[in-house]
């Protein structure tokens, strides 16, 4: 999983609320094996008309915001299914890192096991960001998980809550898979420890 350490980019304003995981990536274009393929279908039904076209009011189809690093949001987002593949189709278009009041916690779940940092901020915070997101020239923003500090357009210093855990995570670029995996060693001595006290006997190892 690619670390996320300092994120600098343009922040693109969508101000809904309930965002759920159909309108995130409609079912019908969640169909492909393995996990790419699906940037180009993110927002599907609000991004596009019925014949393929991009609808010019849509945010993500104008500039500057069609090249967005950060998406400012409205609460509970990412509700309704549990599928993976919405965080996939977020991170593929290029978005890193989601603003919001609120996460649905199944997505909030899924974002930090794939390298996409949800923050979460009072709601008010979040309407100026939206609002600064939509009408400053360029929307710009920085944020520093190391510091735990998000740099607002106007040049403000916001700072916001994650928990230890999740951070350590992605500073280091690790998902679940990988955590267990750097007690490789220590998994292997219990192993040994196992067996040689129950007398089983396994695989030799390659």
């Amino acid at each position: 999983m690619e670390s996320f350490t300092i994120l600098t980019g343009i922040a693109a304003p969508l101000p809904l609320i309930n965002v759920d995981t159909d309108m995130i990536i409609p079912k019908a274009h969640c169909k492909r094996p393995g996990r790419t393929g699906f940037g180009p279908h993110l927002f599907h039904d609000i991004r596009y008309f019925e014949d393929g076209r991009e609808r010019p009011d849509f945010v993500l189809n104008q500039p500057p915001w069609r090249d967005a690093a950060i998406l400012i949001a409205g609460r509970n987002f990412g509700c309704g299914s549990s599928r993976e593949v919405a965080v996939w189709a977020i991170r593929e278009f290029g978005i890193r890192c989601i603003v919001a009041p609120e996460f649905a916690e199944i997505f909030a779940n899924n974002c930090f096991q794939n390298g996409l940092l949800p923050v979460t901020l009072p709601e008010p915070e979040v309407e100026r960001l939206l609002a600064q997101a939509r009408d400053t020239e360029p929307p710009v923003m920085t944020v520093d998980l190391q510091s735990r500090r998000l740099t607002a357009p106007d040049g403000r210093r916001i700072t916001f809550v994650i928990d230890p855990y999740r951070r350590d995570c992605l500073l280091n670029g690790l998902d679940e898979i990988g955590v267990t995996l750097t007690h490789e060693a220590d998994i292997r001595a219990f192993e040994d420890a196992i067996d040689a006290e129950r007398g089983w006997q396994r695989p030799r190892r390659g």
